[in-house]
């Protein structure tokens, strides 16, 4: 499908076109090149892509759509940074000033809270995804380095957590205050140094000031800035890499084709010599029917993942409002204190593991705080050195040979998952087990 072309005329020469938009809808191939090195917003995509690659059940598009959530939240901060007051005395007040006083501010901060949650959602999906397709095995492509960029993933996945952990301190109210001292208070369990990594977190022995001004630094400048650099990296390392590995295991899978001879003529000293031209047996991923031009239909793609994402946000906040408890207040704990929703499952295990016999009693914090998710995180990290699979198996989904270590992934993801919703739902006052329809209850000093 080609896009209409509206009064073109020829190019007066290579290189040269009438129209001021062309390089998003080019009429041919060599226009198509064109667009990928002329034109500033395009150059980052190649000049030919895989079919299959452009799936929209292979990739959902996972990687698109956690771009454009970034991109969401930056741009619903901007006017918030206007309006936020980085202090224990009034950013409470601003925050509700926005919720409540400026126009449209309800909205833009319910657009930059959901992002912000829809992102920590996205890219962990985008990072099962890549996992259980074998994406970050190299295949057939010369001098690829997937494992790498698979770690440069992996870490741009924790700082996407610890963005959204800095952000969430910032409304200054009661869910904010303890749903951070509840993060930290998990920092302070590792022995000998435990203490010193918590203060080093909060500036100090009790969240306050200092604590508020080293989280809105680390949310408004340091972390979106090192993602930013990690996300162009990864681009670039993909690009690379030749691509998703979809494009090398579709290669794989293809059966090699004998170009048919043609009739060929050569000049030789002694005359011309008449016969056919060498018959040639290959398989690329750049075969004639294998690729489509990158401007438009990866471009046209790329926009509707965005576009979509952006109007999905946008619906949602008008229909979700963020929450604004009361000021924080560290003479009131709420009962229950729970930590922020995508840290839960580390909370229930806290719970678990912590053990009490007698006058003794087993530190949870540091088996299910720290211990526990640090063994994870560390297999995950180095998961591509220790994947003994062929390269056949990158890019294809669920293939036989890495069957046992998708169901072990799969199943550790249904664990986090149910402990996240034992925490969310089902744990009350104390901390104690409650099914949905049993009622709380009653706490003292609780209205």
């Amino acid at each position: 499908m080609r896009w209409p072309s509206l009064n073109r005329t020829k190019p007066e020469a290579p290189g040269v076109h009438a129209e001021p938009f062309w390089s998003f809808r080019p009429q041919s191939d060599r226009e198509a090149g064109d667009a990928v090195v002329s034109n500033f917003m395009l150059h980052w995509f190649p000049a030919k892509i895989s079919k299959a690659s452009m799936a929209w059940n292979y990739s959902f598009w996972l990687g698109t759509i956690s771009g454009a959530l970034f991109f969401l939240t930056i741009l619903s901060g901007l006017p918030l940074l206007f309006l936020y007051v980085p202090s224990v005395e009034r950013a409470y007040q601003s925050v509700k000033d926005i919720e409540y006083v400026i126009t449209f501010g309800s909205w833009i901060r319910a657009v930059h809270r959901i992002s912000a949650h829809l992102m920590v959602i996205v890219v962990s999906l985008h990072l099962v995804r890549v996992f259980l397709t074998g994406a970050y095995k190299n295949g057939i492509g010369r001098g690829q380095q997937r494992e790498v960029n698979w770690l440069i993933g992996v870490v741009m996945f924790l700082v996407t957590l610890f963005l959204s952990f800095t952000g969430y301190l910032l409304p200054w109210d009661q869910l904010a205050f303890w749903a951070v001292t509840v993060g930290t208070n998990i920092a302070s369990s590792i022995p000998a140094v435990g203490p010193a990594v918590r203060e080093l977190m909060i500036g100090g022995r009790n969240i306050d000031q200092a604590t508020l001004i080293r989280f809105y630094v680390l949310h408004v400048v340091f972390l979106p800035g090192l993602l930013g650099v990690l996300f162009a990296y990864h681009m670039w390392r993909v690009r690379k890499d030749g691509g998703l590995a979809r494009a090398d295991a579709e290669s794989a899978l293809e059966t090699p084709q004998a170009t048919k001879p043609v009739k060929s003529k050569t000049y030789t000293l002694l005359g011309v010599a008449r016969g056919t031209a060498p018959t040639v047996t290959a398989r690329s991923i750049e075969a004639q029917g294998a690729t489509v031009n990158a401007v438009p239909d990866l471009v046209r793609r790329a926009a509707i993942a965005t576009l979509g994402t952006i109007a999905v946000v946008s619906i949602m906040s008008v229909f979700i409002a963020s929450p604004l408890e009361e000021p924080a207040n560290a003479l009131i704990t709420p009962n229950p204190a729970k930590a922020p929703w995508y840290f839960l499952w580390l909370q229930e295990i806290v719970t678990d593991t912590t053990i009490r016999i007698g006058s003794f009693t087993l530190n949870g914090a540091f088996i299910g705080g720290v211990i526990l998710p640090g063994i994870l995180v560390g297999v995950l990290m180095f998961w591509p050195w220790l994947d003994k699979s062929s390269h056949l198996a990158a890019g294809a989904w669920m293939p036989r040979e890495r069957r046992t270590q998708n169901i072990t992934f799969l199943v550790i993801i249904l664990f986090v998952l149910a402990l996240t919703f034992v925490g969310m739902a089902l744990r009350g006052p104390y901390w104690n087990f409650y099914w949905p329809w049993e009622a709380w209850p009653a706490i003292p000093g609780r209205i």
